[in-house]
């Protein structure tokens, strides 16, 4: 046994390694999700279908190019405690991890050829400094260590602190985050086409938000993928 070896040994005991998914130790080659997990996570495929069921729930709504989620989330499933690693427990790991899968999905779908820049949802400066980071970012950097396309996190921001969305109605959603965002160096963006990027879509009312902010940049093309849309 090395040296290391020892020493992460005496580590796990104090700190263990498990996976963000099931909470089982990680073996010593498994980072993040342990295989059995990764394997398990149960994906959409729906990078692969411009129509699918998410794509139509935005029609009339705004004009997105292509919409995709990599991951079914379902109350008390894997994803879901990902997702909650990521937001309430510092895991910024897990956001990457999410990242890298949404990436890999996306890498040679056609819909999402020609990406441009990333923008990941913003949150208020408030609530960043209270959770530390903005997870939607750490999925961003997942999906740039496997696609290499550059992170635009300038071009939009939350300029309105507002409650969280967790346990409101769709109508609520959609009052809560209307005219919350702001555009940064729009000039930038002309002829870009841009995937805007967020942990989980449920009614898909910050998306719209956004999407609402950067569509009338003359000649811009706007996409959105999360890491995980409600049920299946």
């Amino acid at each position: 046994m090395t040296f290391r070896d020892w020493f992460n040994s005496i580590l796990n005991l104090f700190y263990p390694r498990v996976c963000a998914a099931c909470g089982e130790t990680l073996l010593k080659d498994e980072t993040t999700v342990c295989l059995k997990c990764r394997y398990l996570l149960p994906k959409t495929g729906y990078e692969q279908n411009p129509d699918n069921p998410l794509a139509q729930s935005f029609y009339g709504r705004v004009p997105f190019h292509a919409v995709s989620s990599c991951f079914f989330f379902s109350k008390d499933g894997k994803v879901q405690h990902l997702i909650h690693e990521l937001k309430y427990k510092g895991n910024k790991e897990a956001g990457v991890f999410l990242g890298q899968q949404l990436g890999e999905t996306l890498k040679h779908a056609p819909l999402f050829q020609g990406i441009d820049y990333l923008i990941p949802v913003p949150l208020h400066p408030k609530r960043e400094k209270q959770r530390g980071y903005n997870q939607s970012l750490m999925i961003c950097q997942g999906i740039q260590e496997v696609t290499g396309i550059p992170i635009g996190d300038k071009y939009l921001v939350r300029a309105v602190y507002t409650e969280t969305q967790t346990h409101k109605t769709a109508e609520e959603r959609y009052k809560n985050v209307k005219d919350i965002f702001e555009v940064r160096f729009a000039e930038e963006l002309k002829d870009k086409h841009v995937l805007l990027v967020d942990d989980v879509l449920t009614t898909g009312a910050t998306l719209e938000s956004c999407a609402h902010q950067l569509e009338n940049i003359p000649g811009i093309t706007i996409s959105a993928a999360t890491a995980a849309c409600a049920g299946n």
